[in-house]
């Protein structure tokens, strides 16, 4: 008997083997964009966070925005995603102010991005 070539049985087994490892690269593939997304959200949060965290940092020490107490901002739309930040000033009674900056976000999960900083007189 002349064994030339590959049967059918090989050929199907072959096929899938090679079906199973495609769908494994999809299935990365679908992970890697959502991770993208995220990464994407996060940074527009961070310079978004950080920059009116600075902006808060140069104001008068005896602003109205930096009185104590929670404050929210206006929301904020990037990217087709709605950000809501809100911050919270805390005096300290040893003569500076502590902000902590918060944004929230969702992008199919609940999401949020915080930054302090210490204000002295």
């Amino acid at each position: 008997m002349n064994k030339k070539g590959f049967t059918l049985i090989e050929v199907l087994i072959g096929l899938i083997l090679l079906a199973i490892g495609l769908l494994a690269i999809a299935g990365m593939q679908i992970t890697a964009v959502r991770g993208n997304f995220f990464s994407h959200y996060l940074t527009q949060a961070s310079y978004f966070g950080q920059d009116r965290l600075e902006f808060l940092d140069n104001l008068s020490y005896s602003s109205n925005e930096l009185l104590a107490g929670n404050h929210n901002d206006p929301a904020t739309t990037i990217s087709g995603i709605v950000f809501n930040p809100s911050y919270t000033v805390v005096d300290d009674p040893n003569g500076y102010k502590i902000i902590y900056y918060t944004i929230r976000w969702n992008d199919g999960v609940n999401r949020n991005i915080s930054f302090s900083t210490i204000r002295s007189q």
